[in-house]
């Protein structure tokens, strides 16, 4: 997948790094790369626990076991 993301320099000096399509998805790092690992890491962290959820409401609401696609 592919995600545009938003790149702003705090006035600490940091690079602070927002993914909007993913609300609350946000990072830092000390140089444009370092934002740019962290948020790929919080990208995947952030569609983990989305997913978690969503698993949890699904097995409280079936007798099946949810099925898994990976992408």
């Amino acid at each position: 997948m592919v995600f545009h993301v938003k790149m702003e320099q705090a006035e600490d000096g940091w690079i602070v790094v927002e993914c909007p399509a993913l609300p609350g998805c946000v990072s830092q790092g000390r140089t444009e790369e370092e934002a740019l690992v962290n948020i790929r890491e919080a990208i995947t962290a952030w569609l983990w626990a989305e997913d978690q959820k969503a698993a949890a409401a699904l097995s409280e609401n079936s007798c099946q076991p949810p099925v898994v696609v990976a992408v």
